[in-house]
């Protein structure tokens, strides 16, 4: 793929200001308990981090997408990899300390848990962001998740520049919660997120709570094999899930975050982004591995044919 260059695209663009780790992945029966000790099954290193897989799927699907973060010398194989999938990395640091880093479980039914350390993805600084918002306006969209510093400040200098803000709250954490979401263009949740920021279990009620308090919100929550809602304060759209057998889910939100968001920017339409990015998701758990695992537009535009 052939890079892009952030300052010199016509047409709307996203920026992501993403995390950037190195996923150590041990494949187990089950989930560690308290006290208890195991073996691994497996052992896989991989790119990760939700900020990399996000920039990934959007490239994969289409949509031209900047991406600004940071490494450290352990971890400029990142970059590249970013590089090969067609994200701009000129606001790409190699400086960081350590580079952020992920244990991952992953159990026999497909299941994760992950922890996390951030690293260099906590050492991003403001003349950093300002330098990469220098070649974004209005229109174009600001993508941000929980697992970078400072990230509303981020938002505030997003906003003065024009831009809608699509938040991946996670991991939610209680700076998460006292957010203004008023700020917010495009919320996408999980299941367990949003009940955290509504109070509320049902999917309708979830966002009937937060769109009572942010009106302006375009919320995308997704129900895992139940499917996907998304809800503003004039539209209503479903979509179900597809079916497959899943064995590894864990880049399976940051993909359709990235294929949804693409389709936004090259059609517009809900409803097409809704059926792009679930198709995608449904394809990327059924393998495994974090970013190697997520379907270029091609494999999407052909499922079930």
């Amino acid at each position: 793929m052939h890079r892009i260059s952030c300052r010199k695209i016509a047409m709307k663009k996203i920026l992501n200001y993403g995390s950037l780790n190195i996923d150590m992945v041990f494949s187990v029966e089950h989930f560690v308990r308290a006290g208890e000790t195991i073996s691994a099954k497996e052992v896989n290193i991989f790119s990760g981090g939700k900020g990399l897989n996000q920039s990934i799927a959007i490239s994969r699907a289409g949509a031209k997408v900047c991406h600004l973060g940071k490494v450290g010398s352990d971890g400029v194989w990142l970059s590249e990899l970013l590089k090969e999938n067609g994200v701009n990395t000129d606001f790409v640091s190699t400086k960081g300390s350590l580079t952020g880093t992920a244990m991952v479980q992953v159990s026999q039914q497909g299941d994760n848990c992950i922890i996390i350390n951030h690293g260099a993805n906590g050492e991003n600084t403001a003349q950093e962001l300002s330098l990469a918002l220098s070649g974004f306006g209005k229109g174009d969209i600001f993508l941000v998740q929980n697992e970078t510093n400072e990230p509303e400040a981020a938002i505030d200098a997003a906003i003065k520049k024009g831009m809608e803000v699509a938040l991946n709250p996670s991991p939610i954490d209680e700076n998460v919660k006292k957010m203004n979401l008023n700020k917010i263009t495009y919320l996408f949740l999980n299941e367990i997120e949003g009940e955290a920021l509504s109070g509320q279990r049902e999917p309708k009620k979830i966002c009937a709570a937060l769109l009572e308090r942010y009106s302006k919100l375009k919320i995308v929550l997704t129900l895992g094999e139940n499917g996907v809602l998304y809800k503003d304060a004039d539209t209503e759209v479903y979509e179900k899930a597809v079916p497959v057998k899943a064995v590894d889910t864990t880049a399976a939100g940051d993909t359709f975050t990235g294929y949804f968001l693409a389709e936004m920017v090259l059609t517009g339409k809900v409803e097409k982004a809704l059926k792009q990015a679930t198709i995608a998701s449904s394809i990327t758990v059924s393998r495994r591995g974090a970013a190697k695992s997520i379907p270029f537009r091609k494999e999407v535009n052909a499922f079930g044919k």
